[in-house]
């Protein structure tokens, strides 16, 4: 009986694209998970699934390390300058100005005292989406900064790298700030005060070949990519095949270069412990 019949001719094939609502959805690098926003942050944006860490910035961290409304930023806007006059495809001042616009930072790092559990603490968490994270005069100057304020009030220094390393527009003067906070972290060690270094996806370049691998003890975030040069650019020069997990942080666990692996629900409560042991 035809009403029985469904007829295919008025059925379109479904060729659009179905998007997601801006705003409301995030699909997991890893996996494929589509996640609710406010369920991954709930999670402290790491996908419910594969437990794949978002690369996050400093307010996120801030706002689930430290305790509530403890933190305290200093030198907020401090800012570089442009000695080199540097220009690529565009002036390096005007990328400085439209990050700025957009991320409401002023440089690729945020410093400041807070309490973790009632204990005050000196944090620098960088942030990877002001020009990659690099390392510029700014960077190296706040985090100096920092540093002599723990030093002066005997505070446990904690820095949260995300770096793709030095910052070429600004040549040398970048270069001389690894050594500068370098130098500042030695009177932290003499004076017996702790540093605690966390690596997060990805710290390479002069961030690794300075700070980020001269703490007291080395937390790593799952997965990150920990490393000088990229796996890359090394395989290119050596002309071998790496193993693999090469420069991931459970690589460098296994050959000793940081202490331990945290996922980023369990940090506060690791680092109250370390400190409580350090202390």
């Amino acid at each position: 009986m035809p009403w029985f019949r469904r007829s295919k001719q008025n059925i379109a094939p479904d060729t659009q694209k179905r998007e997601l609502p801006d705003g409301l959805w995030e699909k997991c690098p890893s996996c494929g998970e589509i996640i609710h926003k406010k369920q991954l942050e709930l999670n402290l944006w790491t996908c419910l699934k594969c437990d794949y860490h978002w690369r996050i910035g400093s307010k996120e961290y801030i706002s689930f390390l430290l305790d509530k409304n403890s933190f305290k930023e200093m030198d907020k806007k401090m800012r570089s300058a442009d000695p080199l006059e540097f220009k690529d495809t565009k002036k390096y001042t005007e990328r400085i100005a439209e990050a700025i616009k957009k991320l409401d930072l002023y440089d690729a790092v945020r410093t400041g005292t807070g309490k973790i559990e009632g204990r005050d603490v000196a944090l620098g968490c960088m942030d990877f989406e002001f020009i990659g994270g690099s390392m510029g005069s700014v960077v190296g100057e706040k985090l100096a900064r920092l540093i002599d304020k723990a030093y002066k009030d005997k505070l446990p220094t904690i820095i949260i790298s995300r770096s793709g390393g030095a910052r070429m527009m600004e040549g040398a003067y970048s270069l001389m700030q690894l050594a500068k906070v370098s130098a500042r972290l030695t009177k932290l060690a003499e004076a017996g005060i702790p540093y605690i270094s966390i690596l997060t996806d990805p710290t390479t370049g002069g961030t690794t070949a300075s700070y980020a691998m001269l703490g007291d003890i080395h937390i790593a975030e799952p997965k990150a990519l920990i490393g000088f040069a990229g796996p890359r650019v090394i395989k290119q020069t050596i002309g071998k095949d790496l193993p693999e997990g090469f420069q991931r942080s459970e690589f460098l666990l296994e050959k000793g270069f940081i202490d331990f692996i945290s996922h980023r629900k369990d940090l506060r409560a690791n680092l109250i412990r370390v400190l409580d042991l350090l202390a």
